[in-house]
């Protein structure tokens, strides 16, 4: 069960499957955010410690390896046991994920059901990737084989740290790929404890390399690395720039999945409480940390009063607290740096004149906890209807017709997600049509699945995770002719 004080067994770096400390001898604080204070000091890995943990990866993946030799079916059971340790250690996983990131707990188990069944899904899938028979000219057979790229790096976030651990281990072990990780500096204990199970598993070393430390350090040690074949990242477009920039000096394949600022247009043919329902969960889960946060709020004239009186009362009902208390719904923002971006946004927000409804302000005087916020009267124009603020804040906007609010929706250089509320098939099949965005949800939000493709247009990325998709980021297309005596 929920654990406030879990045991805290792995602090180090993971290379070549053992836990050692950063070269340097250096170390660094994870913060509690329910407090600010310390948790626990956790090795600080540099370049030399990301040379290592390559040096390792690439010794994993020499053909001759035993990683290189497995059976495709066999990397699919190995994935398959990892996902059950998580299960037998749920609740100690949970916990470590609650303290180092402030979800609440029962969001934190959530986020390891989901992790488990992202591992699955991908286990299923090492043995169905396969290449093509292409009916060339002349006397040749020309096939295709899909081969892994080789040693990956992966640079996370804190805001889903186990799932987007998931998300990027999952489809590059399916493809047979080697990996070094780089953990956001906020959240790392929950990937250092996934070390211990990817041992435990069976994983030969060198497989999974794991190292925490800073972006301009380790981060960029990842993405300017010679033998590192692709990069994988999430998180903000500014650091997205630099990945690509680094990434550059090998010309490494990259994916990117980055911020957003979604619009969700409301109809004004629904139900009211049902479609403020949906903006709110779409708006403050995880404490509004969520990429793709449906932070433009578009509703039509006709119920704009009657749904933002509706939001504002779900957004006050919320219950914000310390992340293991029972029935809290919304916990701290992860660090005091996010935490007066936030506030410093909201007083922006005062100030170019839009109407706070509620919220806006610390509870308690301790740690990073914000109430959710809900501001009326919103105008395209203003910052917070154009910046990705990444907390607890609904700007609700005023539209009248739908090919405005497709417009306006589209007149941003994000493009992550969108959704909309509405009870006519043309409005919806309109607007999923034309809006610029890589997921669109309909009569609902948040709807990510293990098996749909996820990813941005514009400034929200490049490259798609999950699905199909996502394990052909990992895979090199050869082409294969051979030449035959006749043409068959």
């Amino acid at each position: 069960m929920a654990n406030s004080n879990p045991d805290i067994k792995y602090t180090q770096l993971f290379i070549n499957n053992e836990f050692v400390d950063a070269v340097s001898g250096k170390v660094f604080p994870t913060v509690n955010p329910s407090t600010g204070k310390k948790i626990v000091d956790v090795a600080e890995g540099d370049k030399a410690d990301v040379d290592l943990a390559v040096q390792a990866a690439k010794a994993a993946f020499q053909r001759s390896s035993k990683w290189r030799q497995m059976d495709a079916s066999a990397r699919g059971k190995l994935i398959y046991k990892l996902a059950e340790l998580m299960e037998r250690d749920l609740h100690q996983i949970a916990s470590l994920e609650s303290l180092d990131n402030g979800k609440p707990y029962m969001s934190a188990v959530y986020d390891v059901y989901g992790s488990m069944n992202c591992l699955r899904y991908y286990a299923g899938w090492t043995d169905k990737v396969c290449g093509e028979t292409v009916p060339s000219d002349g006397p040749h057979l020309t096939y295709t084989r899909k081969e892994p790229f080789g040693v990956v790096g992966q640079i996370i976030p804190w805001n889903y740290p186990l799932l987007m651990l998931a998300w990027k281990w999952g489809p590059a072990l399916a493809a047979g790929c080697t990996i070094v990780m780089k953990p956001a500096e906020q959240t790392p204990l929950t990937a250092l404890y996934m070390c211990s199970l990817v041992k435990e598993a069976g994983f030969p070393p060198g497989v999974v390399n794991v190292v925490p430390g800073y972006g301009p350090t380790a981060g960029s040690a990842v993405t300017m690395h010679p033998d590192i074949r692709k990069v994988a990242f999430t998180g903000s477009v500014e650091v997205g720039k630099i990945v690509m920039a680094g990434a550059a000096s090998n010309l490494k394949k990259v994916s990117l999945e980055l911020g957003g600022k979604s619009p969700l247009v409301i109809c004004d043919d629904v139900d009211v409480n049902e479609a403020a329902q949906i903006a709110y969960t779409g708006v403050f889960e995880n404490m509004g940390q969520c990429c793709i946060a449906a932070t433009r709020t578009f509703v039509q004239e006709g119920i704009y009063d009657a749904f933002v009186q509706k939001a504002t009362e779900l957004a006050k009902g919320r219950k914000v607290g310390n992340p293991f208390s029972q029935g809290i719904q919304h916990g701290p923002q992860i660090d005091d740096t996010q935490f007066k971006k936030i506030l410093g946004y909201i007083e922006t927000g005062k100030k170019e004149g839009a109407k706070l409804e509620t919220g806006g302000v610390q509870v308690g005087d301790e740690g990073y906890f914000i109430e959710p916020t809900v501001f009326s009267n919103v105008t395209d124009e203003m910052t917070i209807a154009k910046e990705e603020i990444f907390g607890p804040v609904q700007s609700i906007i005023k539209f009248k017709t739908l090919e405005e609010a497709i417009e306006r929706a589209n007149a941003t250089s994000f493009g992550l997600a969108a959704g909309i509320v509405t009870k006519n098939l043309n409005n919806a099949l309109t607007f999923s049509n034309a809006v610029e965005a890589g997921s669109v949800w309909v009569n609902t939000y948040l709807a990510v699945s293990n098996q749909a493709p996820f990813g941005g247009y514009k400034q929200s990325g490049v490259g798609r995770e999950m699905g199909k998709e996502g394990i052909e980021e990992y895979l090199e297309t050869k082409t294969v002719s051979i030449k035959l005596p006749s043409k068959v």
